[in-house]
């Protein structure tokens, strides 16, 4: 059963900046998100990242710029009138209300006809699997259940942006990948211009189209994830997403001043300790599956680097020395 959705609607943030008393949360933040993409606020907690999509939503109001849908300013106008469907952390659902109640809640609340209801309803549980489970209340569901009713509640009211404030945070992993494919499927299918808000690299690289790395308020970069991964603009960005080495001059090597080396562990190669670009004592061995990670001293600090496994080859030993072959075309030189 197809549901019908609106245009998939540009979201245009410029010359933002949002305070709470002499705390500045939000700082200058320009923003354009296109059409139906699927995008992610990604950062540590504090970094500001509900902070701005509660400004999308309208929950919350800046001191300077413009929040663009669709190329209307909706800065003044309240959430109920900007076409935004937000999904929280909590789910919010309501206990005493059957699954199909929860989702025609936001339909009763628009005053519409009550046969449009029972269809839209209908609709929306069908598109995230739950129709068979209609009659149940939310105490009788699963988290990922839970979670797919919040969604068919936002989805029934046809919102031009749907908005995921850290939905998938309150599942146990197995059940957060198995969630987040179904997240990325339905986005795809709606067309919805989606935002993604969670402080999870990976639920972040492995649904999203692009990426905005927030901290202390400030948007560091944006991306697509194989960009801010490959090409970090900085090291908070750098060290943020995934694993990566950062080095100075005191590790014996040579580095620009006032700048850091930086390189990924799979891009680090042990080699014969002469002609190697560092060396040092192995400090740990760890067994990750498909390779070995291996921590070896270097300096006042230790490098990663991943090593394949295979089966009956040789492992490095803790203490033995070793060393460290980095490729030029992988070396990426960032200010300190």
């Amino acid at each position: 059963m197809k549901v019908k959705t609106p245009k998939a609607v540009a979201i245009d943030i410029s010359g933002v900046n949002l305070s709470y008393g002499t705390t500045h949360v939000l700082k200058n933040v320009d923003l354009a998100i296109q059409p139906g993409e699927l995008f992610a606020f990604l950062g540590p907690s504090g970094c500001g990242k509900t902070t701005l999509l509660r400004l999308i939503a309208g929950f919350a109001q800046s001191q300077t710029g413009q929040v663009r849908l669709d190329g209307q300013d909706v800065a003044i106008l309240p959430p109920w009138k900007r076409d935004v469907g937000m999904v929280f952390q909590s789910y919010a659902l309501w206990p005493h209300m059957t699954v199909a109640q929860n989702v025609a809640f936001g339909l009763e609340e628009r005053h519409r006809p009550r046969v449009e209801i029972e269809a839209k309803v209908a609709q929306a549980l069908e598109l995230v699997g739950l129709s068979a489970l209609a009659q149940r209340r939310p105490a009788q569901l699963s988290g990922g259940q839970q979670q797919r009713v919040a969604l068919a509640r936002t989805i029934a009211i046809e919102p031009k942006v749907l908005l995921l404030d850290e939905p998938l945070s309150n599942l146990d992993a197995k059940m957060r990948v198995s969630v987040r494919r179904e997240l990325r499927a339905l986005q795809q299918r709606l067309g919805l211009t989606t935002i993604f808000v969670t402080h999870d690299q990976e639920e972040a690289n492995t649904i999203c189209d692009r990426i905005a790395v927030m901290e202390a308020g400030v948007i560091q970069q944006v991306g697509t994830p194989m960009e801010l991964y490959e090409r970090p603009a900085n090291l908070f960005v750098a060290n943020f997403l995934g694993t990566a080495n950062i080095l100075g001059a005191d590790a014996g090597i040579a580095v620009p001043a006032g700048q850091r080396l930086v390189f990924r562990p799979q891009h680090a190669i042990l080699a014969p300790v002469d002609g190697a670009t560092m060396n040092g004592p192995v400090t740990n061995r760890e067994f990750l599956g498909a390779t070995v990670r291996y921590g070896v001293r270097v300096g006042g600090g230790e490098v990663l680097v991943d090593a394949p496994f295979q089966s009956g080859g040789e492992l490095r030993e803790v203490g033995e020395m070793v060393g460290i072959s980095v490729p030029e075309r992988r070396r990426l030189y960032l200010p300190a």
